[in-house]
């Protein structure tokens, strides 16, 4: 069955061309004006020195991990950790490229054609980031196992353990791009909002607010860079969690199974992408949930012919232990796809401004700033609720159909139409900077108007993503435990293996609480970071106000640059410490507390780490959003009591859905993968 991963080579090859061919379109587009290309310019040279400065820290770190892999474990699971790590990179750099490129081209278009074209240009820039992430995600795996499987002749259990080495590379980068690039976001998006819109009273994205560069910055170095980093990550671990266990009970064509899944996902991306087409008046959500249904569909009928091949040829045995159903994994993946979707609406329904949450939210801003934070609070911890029953639901459900490998096969196809779902939230960013360019030049004020709806729009879908990552997360980590536990007894003598997790155990007590302690301690130290880059960042803001009095008379430039280099230096700074910490736990607990304490610790963070997720998810969403719904002319309006106080609510949501909730499922799947990748070298531990 060697053809068919040259068949799932060949569509991860057309998902990168795709993405070219798309880019291709986006730069034939008008930029617009002169000054709405400086600005633009403006943007992708702050975005490119952002992502140059932080690559060096990342290559630094990947140049020590490297050696240390290849000394602790071997050479094949080193070079596949740093071509993970060179891929991520890449897409990362790719979706930033488009996104800036993007943004002037979508001011324009709303300028001179209007809604319509103005989608069209935005989610065509948002699609090169998902078709570079499904591309390149997937281009890595078939290159590890083509060379361990085909050319090393490598068994099928030790070619995916080895593979499971890409998936730490991704990882690793997808940490710190998300740390990284969300401190650097929110420290500018919190400073240009406290200073500009509430201190100085000037409106978002005004070009005397001395931040308003460094907050467009930060929309592509986090929203899209490092958001197309996490996706990537999150792509590729649940194939890895579901090929490990297909591996174990089928050999290679449990693997390939997996992998020619993810394939024809990028096919049914690449044709919801076409579906996907804005009517003037209409609401553009509808457009992207049109492409994202369709997507859906179409991955469905392609799961259910491959799973008839698969048994067809006598590979997925019927009423066995293994598969007690006839297409249990088909089964298993329509699960993970339909709790993903549910999902999905759960958090628009809780993020979106058309339901009562949000608008909840606005009218507890009438009464001042602490009953605005109460209602999101409230809102984003109601918001776990749903979620995690589905999750529960479609676990035991993906089990029963499939086992350990139908829970495996429910991440991949939570993921599956990726492409698809990575495009519509990268559009949400492009559009954001469009309404900044479009403030900024002075253009038609029906453009701002343009912009800010498919902004709030773009809030809604990045929410959606998000509760995709959350949800895969949460299976994927179940699979990539299973395959932990079976890696680590393939290695350990009889005596030492591990047949569950019997909680009942000092070191596995021990290690659910840490665990659980884990997801907090990450929390607030990405949360902090935030406050500190931006208490910096505020500093600054009220330094150029007071000592050049002519930026708010619009006689005097603002010194945009120095902004962006306090958020640049803070940024990276900051993320070292949350990103070592989620890189050495799960080495530090497993060699002293034994590989079953480690087991704890991961069920610990998982647990903990899905609650938080979602709820700083939706509560940041939503309170954003209630923003916006005050800024149309609810409530009071601009300049209100109201809109002061969701501000404030906005403000605190930041560091909440960009930075710390997003981190989360990447800190879950990364201690999983380490604790993968290392099974070998645990035993029972010092104590």
């Amino acid at each position: 069955m060697d053809y068919i991963l040259y068949v799932a080579l060949g569509l991860s090859l057309l998902a990168i061309l795709y993405a070219f061919y798309l880019y291709r379109q986006v730069i034939k587009e008008p930029v617009g004006s002169e000054r709405v290309a400086e600005i633009s310019g403006y943007i992708k040279e702050g975005a490119a020195a952002f992502l140059k400065q932080e690559y060096t820290v990342i290559v630094v770190f990947v140049i020590i991990a490297f050696p240390l892999i290849w000394w602790s474990l071997n050479m094949l699971t080193a070079f596949a950790f740093l071509l993970g790590a060179v891929f991520s990179a890449t897409a990362g750099m790719v979706g930033m490229k488009s996104a800036t490129d993007s943004n002037s081209r979508t001011a324009t278009a709303a300028e001179r054609s209007g809604m319509q074209k103005a989608l069209t240009i935005a989610f065509k820039g948002g699609s090169v980031m998902g078709m570079s992430v499904v591309g390149f995600g997937l281009l890595g795996l078939i290159i590890v196992l083509l060379v361990t499987t085909g050319l090393l002749d490598i068994e099928a259990v030790e070619a995916v353990a080895i593979a499971a080495g890409y998936s730490l590379g991704a990882s690793s980068i997808a940490l710190f791009g998300r740390v990284g690039g969300g401190i650097f976001t929110k420290a500018a998006d919190v400073g240009a909002d406290l200073v500009g819109k509430v201190e100085a009273g000037i409106p978002e994205d005004d070009p005397r607010n001395p931040a308003v560069i460094a907050d467009n910055v930060g929309d592509n170095v986090g929203d899209v860079a490092g958001m197309g980093s996490d996706l990537l990550e999150s792509y590729v671990s649940s194939i890895i969690g579901a090929s490990a266990i297909g591996a174990l009970w089928y050999g290679i064509e449990g693997a390939i199974f997996v992998i020619i899944v993810a394939a024809v996902g990028i096919l049914a991306s690449i044709i919801g992408t076409l579906f996907v087409r804005g009517k003037e008046g209409s609401n553009p959500h509808n457009a992207l949930k049109i492409g994202t249904y369709s997507s859906g569909l179409l991955f469905v009928l392609m799961a259910f012919g491959l799973t008839y091949y698969f048994e067809q040829q006598g590979i997925f045995v019927v009423a066995t232990d293994k598969l007690p159903y006839a297409f249990g994994p088909f089964y298993s993946i329509i699960v993970g796809l339909g709790v993903g979707l549910l999902i999905a609406f759960i958090s628009e329904y809780y993020t979106s401004a058309e339901y009562r949450y949000v608008k909840e939210i606005a009218k507890q801003s009438e009464t001042g700033h602490a009953t605005n934070i109460i209602s999101g609070i409230a809102t984003g911890m109601q918001s776990t609720a749903f979620p995690v029953i589905l999750i529960a639901i479609g676990t035991v459900l993906a089990f029963n159909f499939g086992g350990l490998f139908g829970i495996g096969l429910a991440a991949v196809g939570m993921l599956g139409t990726a492409g698809m779902t990575v495009g519509v939230d990268a559009y949400g960013p492009i559009a954001d900077n469009a309404g900044g360019i479009a403030q900024m030049a002075n253009m038609d004020p029906k453009v701002r108007k343009i912009t800010d709806e498919l902004d709030s729009v773009g809030n809604t879908t990045a929410a959606i993503a998000k509760g995709f990552a959350i949800g895969s997360a949460a299976l994927t980590a179940l699979a990539l435990f299973a395959a932990f536990i079976e890696a680590y007894n393939l290695s350990a003598p009889v005596a030492e293996q591990i047949n569950g997790i019997d909680i009942t155990k000092a070191p596995v007590i021990a290690g659910l609480m840490i665990g659980g302690m884990l997801s907090f301690l990450f929390s607030s130290l990405t949360i902090k970071s935030v406050g500190r880059a931006a208490n910096k960042m505020i500093e600054e803001v009220r330094r150029q106000f007071k000592e050049m009095p002519g930026i708010l008379e619009g006689t005097t430039k603002p010194d945009y640059a120095k902004c962006v280099s306090i958020s640049t230096t803070a940024a990276l700074k900051e993320m070292i410490f949350p990103a070592a910490l989620a890189i050495a736990s799960p080495l530090i607990i497993g060699f002293i507390f034994g590989a079953e304490a480690l087991g704890g610790m991961l069920a610990g963070t998982l647990i903990t780490g899905i609650m938080l997720a979602i709820f700083m998810a939706n509560s940041g969403g939503a309170w954003d959003n209630a923003k916006k719904h005050i800024e149309q002319g609810h409530h009071g309006g601009k300049g209100s009591v109201a809109h002061k106080a969701s501000v404030t609510g906005d403000t605190v949501g930041d560091p909440f859905k960009d930075t710390a909730g997003p981190a989360i499922d990447i800190l879950i799947k990364l201690m999983t993968t380490m604790s993968l990748v290392f099974a070998s070298l645990f035993g029972m531990g010092i104590l």
